[in-house]
């Protein structure tokens, strides 16, 4: 038996009480209830029955007569799927072009019984929808959710093997006494998340060459493996014209394949802006009170001091990764050597 019901019941024991003593002050002093409260359970019993001693919530019993119509309120709720970041107003007028007649407050009475009056709460809403069921994405739902969430590009890039895609990058350091401008240039290999970078004082392509060759390709040589394809946003120091542009040459000498990311979606390469967090939150804002650096060999020394410890001691919860470090799924990932045709026949034999 539920609370209600039981309120109920009091209710009919008290009228029962009531007309048992023939006396109505009694029985409200014997059940704790005034007389006002007496007479008005007693009319509710006479004009509904027992659903009268059901005590009824104040307000309307039904939607509000102005609330909008169901097809309405879909119409609002796809918008703000479609268009997240779109404010009250603008979601009516917007509407109201597609022949669908609402006001901004009606726009905000349905985000309201949705609980999707922020927009962090739509965007939320448009990321758990992209999980649950398959949707097409338009761009601009794209480039939302990679403002919204970093890791959302990450989760969309397949890799077979270390190697298969490294994605490189430019990040501003920030400003050095004496030297000035101090730019990292990154490079991770997506499979492993294994890390490189170098310290420059620019950011051109003889710099992004510089990391590949002397830091990148000798790692990958060591272990008897190679690079397929690099990933790059749209910079002028990865990209230019093939017949002149020094990393486009370099990487055509490699017989590496250039991806580009869209124009004005640099956070599309998500292996690298969630490396750029972590480097900030864990070594240049902590070395940075702890040190006064005078040359970029010096902050190159602790830099690379941090990466080993990235790559082989610092575990990592990335997808795919399970607690394992960099260096870990970089030997794990090795594609394994093809076997000749002479090696298979005497195999077979």
């Amino acid at each position: 038996m539920t609370t209600r019901d039981k309120i109920a019941r009091r209710k009919l024991s008290l009228l029962e009480l009531a007309n048992e003593m023939s006396n109505v002050s009694k029985a409200c002093r014997i059940m704790g209830y005034s007389r006002q409260q007496f007479y008005e359970i007693r009319r509710n019993y006479q004009t509904f029955g027992a659903d009268g001693l059901i005590d009824r919530l104040p307000g309307a019993r039904g939607p509000h007569p102005n609330r909008v119509t169901e097809e309405v309120e879909a119409a609002i709720l796809a918008h703000a799927l479609d268009h997240p970041t779109h404010g009250a107003l603008r979601v009516a007028q917007e509407l109201m072009l597609k022949g669908v007649q609402v006001s901004s407050g009606g726009v905000r009475g349905v985000w309201s019984r949705h609980s999707l009056l922020t927009k962090q709460a739509r965007l939320l809403r448009l990321e758990k929808t992209t999980a649950e069921r398959r949707i097409e994405l338009s761009d601009e739902q794209i480039r939302l959710l990679e403002r919204f969430s970093p890791e959302f590009r990450e989760r969309h890039i397949e890799t077979r093997h270390t190697g298969d895609l490294v994605a490189v990058d430019t990040f501003f350091v920030g400003h050095l006494k004496g030297v000035g401008k101090v730019y990292l240039q990154t490079v991770v290999d997506c499979h492993s998340r294994y890390a490189w970078g170098r310290l420059y004082p620019n950011k051109l392509p003889v710099t992004a060459v510089h990391v590949m060759n002397n830091d990148v390709l000798p790692t990958f040589e060591a272990h008897d493996a190679r690079i397929s394809t690099v990933l790059s946003d749209n910079g002028r120091e990865f990209c230019g014209r093939p017949d002149r542009h020094p990393y486009e040459l370099f990487l055509q000498l490699e017989e590496i394949e250039h991806r580009t990311t869209k124009v004005r979606r640099p956070q599309s390469n998500g292996f690298v802006e969630r490396l750029h967090r972590t480097l900030l939150d864990e070594h240049f804002r902590v070395m940075g009170r702890k040190k006064f650096y005078e040359s970029i060999d010096e902050m190159q020394k602790d830099l690379d001091a941090w990466l080993v410890h990235y790559n082989t001691k610092r575990p990592h919860q990335g997808r795919g990764m399970g607690g394992r470090t960099p260096a870990e799924v970089f030997a794990q990932g090795l594609p394994k050597p093809r076997k000749s045709k002479e090696e298979k026949m005497d195999q077979a034999a």
